[in-house]
C-alpha cells in the first residue's frame, strides 16, 4: 500500500470517528468516569459547545456565565487550537481574542503555570505592539498573511511549541477535570 493511500485511510478513519462520536448535552459523573483520558477533553468541550447559541453570537457572555472551571477548559481549548493552527497572531486576529485577558488565570487554574506566564507575556506584547501587529490586517487573506512578517508574537509560538515538548497542556486539563468533575456535571 502506498504511503499516500495509508495516510488517506488513517484520515478517513479519524474523520469517521469524529463524525460519529457521541456528543453529550448533559454530562454526568458516570460519563466523565468512563471516558478515557484520550477522549475526555473532546467530550467536555463538545458538551460546552452544546451550551453555546448556534451562531456563537454571544459566545463571550455565554462562556463568562459558566463557572471558572468550565471557562478555563473552553478558553484553553480555543487558545491551543488557534496557536497550533496559526500561532498567537491567529489567536488575537480571530474572535478568540475576546478571552485573552482571562487566559493566564485559566491556565493557572488547571496548573499550567508556565503556559500562563507565556500567555501573559504574549498578551502584554499584543497590547504594547498592537499597531505593528495589526498594520497589515485589512480583512483580506493577503493582509493577514503579511501580518506574520516580522511579527513580535512569533517568538511566543516557538516558545509555546517548545514548552509543549516538556509540559503536556492537555494532561493538565485532563487531570483538572478528573479532580474537579463536579464542576463539569450538569445537574
Amino acid at each position: 500500500m502506498a504511503v499516500q493511500d495509508r495516510q488517506r485511510e488513517i484520515l478517513t478513519k479519524y474523520q469517521k470517528k469524529q463524525k460519529n462520536r457521541p456528543i453529550h448535552k448533559e454530562l454526568t459523573e458516570q460519563i466523565i468516569d468512563i471516558t478515557s483520558d484520550e477522549n475526555l477533553l473532546q467530550v467536555v468541550f463538545d458538551n460546552l459547545s452544546e451550551k453555546q447559541p448556534t451562531n456563537y453570537e454571544n459566545e463571550y457572555e455565554t462562556v463568562m456565565s459558566w463557572n471558572k472551571s468550565r471557562q478555563a477548559i473552553y478558553m484553553i481549548w480555543v487558545l491551543e487550537g488557534e496557536v497550533n493552527n496559526g500561532g498567537y497572531n491567529q489567536f488575537y486576529f480571530n474572535s478568540s481574542r475576546q478571552f485573552y485577558k482571562h487566559l493566564p488565570d485559566a491556565l493557572k487554574l488547571v496548573g499550567a503555570n508556565k503556559f500562563s506566564d507565556l500567555t501573559k507575556r504574549a498578551n502584554e506584547t499584543f497590547e504594547k505592539e498592537n499597531p505593528k501587529i495589526t498594520q497589515h490586517q485589512d480583512g483580506t487573506l493577503e493582509g493577514f498573511s503579511k501580518s506574520y512578517d516580522d511579527n513580535p508574537l512569533n517568538k511566543f509560538d516557538d516558545e509555546f511549541y517548545a514548552l509543549y515538548e516538556n509540559e503536556n497542556l492537555q494532561q493538565f486539563q485532563i487531570d483538572y477535570i478528573r479532580k474537579h468533575k463536579n464542576e463539569f456535571i450538569d445537574k
